[in-house]
């Protein structure tokens, strides 16, 4: 009996550092295969402003080819001749000013390019495909 006196019992510990490095790993994965939405692709209604002038062409330029191929400059629908005159306008105004073109998936490719074609010809090089 005396042996088994001498003999405790170990208290039962538990080791987390092994606990720990699972959590960080949960957290780091977690930071991974999140998805991030910027305020961008948002499905955001803004505000219509409408000016004169100079300051009409301040901000951006958007383009909008809808499903027929119809274009539009700003809202208001244009034809294929007068698109590269208001190209060139904006261009006088501001050389930097990014101009947004927005396609119907439906619209076809060559409407597209044209779009493309006079916003270079006009030396407007910042323009972006707005996409969902």
């Amino acid at each position: 009996m005396s042996l088994l006196a001498n003999k405790r019992r170990k208290r039962p510990e538990l080791n987390l550092v092994p606990l720990i490095d699972v959590l960080v790993m949960l957290i780091f994965f977690a930071f991974v295969t999140m998805q991030f939405k910027s305020a961008a692709t948002l499905n955001i209604t803004l505000p219509k402003v409408e000016t004169a002038g100079k300051n009409e062409f301040r901000g951006n330029v958007t383009i909008s080819i809808d499903k027929d191929g119809t274009l539009s400059f700003n809202g208001k629908a244009v034809k294929d001749a007068e698109l590269p005159a208001l190209l060139q306008q904006v261009k006088n105004v501001d050389k930097d000013i990014p101009v947004l073109i927005r396609s119907d998936e439906k619209a076809t490719l060559d409407r597209l390019t044209f779009v493309w074609d006079a916003c270079r010809k006009a030396g407007l090089n910042k323009h972006s495909l707005q996409s969902r």
